[in-house]
């Protein structure tokens, strides 16, 4: 008997019980909701566009005319509307209100913010619950009156209540790291720090020649002894004492070592790879987190948005920042900035990113085939701190034309304690499948330096098959978004039929942990908002394992309509962003009259 509803190539395999139409599934979820929508309201937030799938027995010939089109649909949705958090808020309160200082507002009367209390109670929107995260967790929420749960731990005289048994213990510990110092940032303004082991370095390099090999990392520790006795004679003329800060130092064997071998690493990833998501995965199981991407020129600035890449939670035991830069001087001085102030395990360069953004300037995969400049930003950022500098690269840039293989060798030379190698090159973007044969004969080029493979793994057969090959490790990215319970299915190696009701779980904590970290006021709920709406971007397109015909789903294969086994179900399965939207209310209340939102991600895997 032939199914009812056709399932074309490139799709994943559903019972045929739960398989239905797109009119109906919609018309199933239009049948839940609280409110009806118009017209006009589901065609703005409706799915994206349909595209044909991209799969590996393609030929390389296309349709003329189907060219722009998928030209088109790749990458990000670069003219999308962006709405900051703040401006959601006509009249905002002032800090020193808010934190009930004892000093007035330094601003005084030039302040453009708010000072009457009364009258900002006036125009704040209403609250969204009776309890407050942040006032239950730690005994005091700091956003005060402005808080959009504030009715839990005010008075009637719109003063703040702390629950000293729970301040006391958390108000000594410290959750988050790596904040940005208001003397470090006003400095890198100015421009009055100093970095004497960068300028050391640079002064060894003369452009257009490779760096001399008294630069050398862990990969020639057995010529160490002699080349750092040259090192030992100042570049310049000292004032002062020398100390042995100044003349010793560290030689390979004694920078601090971290053993990556058979750990779940979770990659770096730009926007939805922020703290809260990843202390969502460390509790299902991550063993190694990375920061997203950042730009060493925006570090080097002091801007506090970048530096806010770098913050590292306390549940994150095993944690690396991510740095992106195309010359050696920036990402050398970088280098030392953070090893100077902030804690971290290790340090990751970016040679993978495809986006022209980054391409175009020569970062990304433009280091690739900038092996001279790749050598000085590796040999500089080696000589300058005292954690492991890793890397992480794709197969090559054009398809079907590889080079990782000519480059790892060379980066095993350089001293790098890590390889990460994404089985895709710049071309090929997320299409097709990850090369793991290519990746497995890498690993062995690599080897002692323990190479990570990455690409397709979305369960713990994925997994398993990957292991097989030579790889030290396994690095997850689209996977971990898809479902971030994916590490506790590796480390038991079973397929978890997760239900509805605990995937909502998952967001929920997520809520808290973005409550948390960006703020309960109204700019820290929309911030939280943006975010899980990215997230769930990614998590649609999850295919519950009590569903399928055939276990387990494949990354590169698209969802087709399905009714779920309860109204929630069939909800998250939606790739309409008004669906989106309406979970994000169920945890974070209504959205603001002007709100609008477009995921930063298409999904050309399979769309």
């Amino acid at each position: 008997m032939e199914s009812a509803v056709e399932v074309e190539r490139g799709t994943a395999a559903i019972k045929e019980q739960f398989l239905t139409t797109k009119e109906k599934f919609h018309a199933f979820l239009e049948s839940g909701r609280p409110g009806q929508k118009s017209e006009e309201a589901e065609r703005d937030s409706g799915e994206p566009e349909q595209k044909r799938i991209r799969l590996d027995s393609d030929g390389a010939q296309e349709e003329p005319d189907k060219n722009e089109k998928k030209k088109k649909m790749r990458g990000q949705n670069k003219s999308r509307p962006h709405m900051k958090p703040q401006s959601y808020e006509d009249r905002r309160l002032c800090p020193s209100i808010i934190q009930e200082r004892d000093t007035k507002c330094f601003y005084g009367d030039k302040c453009r913010f708010l000072h009457d209390v009364s009258e900002y109670m006036s125009t704040k929107a209403a609250d969204l619950g009776d309890q407050c995260y942040l006032f239950n967790t730690f005994g005091k929420c700091h956003y005060g009156v402005t808080c959009r749960f504030a009715k839990a731990h005010t008075s009637a005289e719109l003063k703040n209540l702390v629950n000293e048994d729970l301040y006391k213990p958390s108000a000594e510990r410290e959750t988050v790291r790596n904040h940005l110092d208001k003397d470090l940032q006003r400095r890198l303004r100015k421009k009055q720090v100093s970095f004497k082991g960068a300028e050391a370095y640079l002064k060894t390099v003369t452009r257009g020649k490779k760096p001399e090999e008294n630069q050398s990392g862990p990969g020639d520790a057995e010529n160490a002894p002699e080349t750092k006795q040259e090192c030992a004679i100042p570049p310049v003329k000292t004032v002062g004492p020398i100390t042995d800060a100044d003349i010793i130092k560290l030689r390979p064997c004694e920078k601090k070592q971290v053993d990556f071998r058979d750990k779940l690493y979770l990659a770096p990833l730009t926007t939805c790879g922020n703290l809260p998501f990843r202390r969502v995965c460390k509790r299902f199981g991550a063993d190694v987190t990375c920061g997203e991407m950042a730009m060493c020129t925006n570090l080097l600035q002091g801007q506090a948005s970048e530096w806010a890449l770098l913050k590292r939670h306390a549940t994150e035991d095993l944690f690396g920042v991510q740095l992106e830069g195309c010359f050696p001087d920036t990402m050398t001085r970088c280098a030392e900035l953070l090893n100077q102030n902030i804690d971290v395990d290790f340090v990751d360069i970016n040679s993978g990113c495809p986006i022209d953004l980054v391409y175009k300037k020569g970062g990304g995969c433009g280091l690739m085939t900038r092996t001279c400049k790749f050598e000085q930003i590796v040999r500089g950022m080696n000589s300058v701190l005292d954690v492991p500098l890793t890397v992480k690269i794709r197969t090559g840039v054009q398809q079907n034309c590889n080079i990782a293989h000519k480059l790892i060798p060379e980066l095993k030379k350089w001293g790098v304690s890590l390889i990460t190698l994404h089985g895709r090159s710049r071309e090929q973007r997320y299409t097709k499948s990850a090369d793991w044969e290519y990746i497995d004969t890498c690993s062995k080029l690599a080897a002692p330096v323990p190479l990570f493979g990455n690409g397709d793994i979305l369960s713990y057969e994925d997994a398993m098959k990957a292991r097989e090959t030579g790889v030290s490790g396994i690095m997850v990215a689209r996977g971990a978004l898809i479902k971030p319970w994916l590490f506790t299915e590796i480390k038991e190696s079973r397929h978890w039929d997760i239900s509805s009701g605990e995937r909502l779980d998952i967001l929920r904590d997520f809520t808290n942990y973005g409550l948390e970290h960006w703020g309960s006021d109204t700019q820290g709920v929309e911030k939280t908002r943006s975010f899980m709406l990215e997230w769930l971007s990614f998590l649609c397109r999850y295919i519950p394992v009590g569903l399928l015909e055939r276990v387990p789903q494949k990354i590169n294969e698209r969802p087709p309509f399905y009714m779920g086994r309860d109204y929630m179900e069939s909800l998250m399965a939606s790739q309409h962003v008004g669906d989106w939207i309406q979970i994000s209310e169920m945890l974070l209340g209504p959205v603001p009259k002007n709100f609008s939102f477009l995921p930063k991600h298409k999904a050309n895997a399979y769309k």
